[in-house]
């Protein structure tokens, strides 16, 4: 039996994100780890959900991602696909589940696609890790691909400073996000490089690139739903637009209801049974 349903909102595909890179359509992308939220965002028209493993820093209140596991990442990507009816859903694959081993790395998407239902899944690095791409890949899981500054990678960096600054680094950036879109990886993103060399990449692609504090240059943008809200309010990147203070608002909003309910101002008659 046909479950068609015309009404639906049309769904967001790894094709579709294709078609709107080559009309010039800019593509949006957010994180988002709940229900809720994700309903939220969904229905705002956003493009992409990242189910992001930076649901260890702002959900979880980790220093980095890499204490993220697979059953924990799943978690949230039930989570999210529960509420998404148009955007594409996107689950990263936590760190230690894809580096050393392809057959682990095939396993860990496969149990991330079938649990979650999700669209894709996104794993950082280039050819480091082209033979985890390539078997995932062989099995029909899409995914999209993450270089520049990889905060898995974090202790090797020593720090969250721009990437990809000095000439060898940039070509091999230039070179990994050839190397991606030949693989077959549907899009990539790219995190805190300069401007003109994220520019350079998404020019050279035929696959989406998007960027986050990587200019304007490329096909589409992400930040963490958090950030852009205000939520996380310590944390100030250069590139990063906040379009809310709920950190205010919430604290507002809660310190107003500890006074209702001290003074007895809450619940009056009207909100009683």
């Amino acid at each position: 039996m046909s479950t068609y349903n015309e009404t639906a909102p049309r769904k967001v595909t790894t094709r579709r994100l294709t078609e709107m890179k080559a009309r010039g359509e800019k593509i949006s992308m957010l994180t988002a780890y709940d229900y809720s939220m994700a309903k939220l965002i969904d229905e705002a028209g956003m493009d992409i959900i990242l189910v992001g493993d930076s649901a260890s820093n702002v959900m979880a209140g980790n220093i980095t991602t890499l204490p993220m596991t697979l059953d924990q990442m799943i978690y949230h990507g039930c989570s999210v696909m529960r509420a998404v009816k148009r955007a594409l859903v996107v689950v990263d694959m936590p760190f230690g589940t894809y580096q050393g081993n392809s057959i682990e790395a095939l396993n860990s998407a496969i149990r991330i696609m079938k649990e979650t239902g999700a669209d894709c899944v996104k794993l950082e690095g280039g050819e480091e890790i082209q033979e985890s791409i390539s078997r995932i890949l062989s099995a029909g899981i899409p995914i999209m691909g993450h270089l520049g500054l990889t905060p898995q990678s974090i202790n090797k960096f020593g720090g969250y400073a721009v990437r990809a600054k000095e000439e060898a680094e940039a070509q091999k950036l230039i070179k990994d996000a050839h190397l991606l879109e030949e693989l077959g990886c549907c899009a990539v993103v790219i995190e805190k490089v300069p401007a003109a060399l994220a520019k350079r990449v998404a020019e050279e692609l035929t696959i989406p690139v998007i960027g986050i504090g990587a200019g304007g240059g490329v096909d589409g943008q992400v930040l963490v739903m958090h950030d852009m809200l205000g939520i996380n309010k310590g944390f100030s990147p250069r590139f990063l637009r906040r379009y809310a203070d709920l950190s205010s608002e919430i604290t507002n909003a809660v310190k107003h209801y500890i006074e209702d309910v001290k003074s007895c101002d809450f619940p009056n008659e009207s909100e009683q049974y």
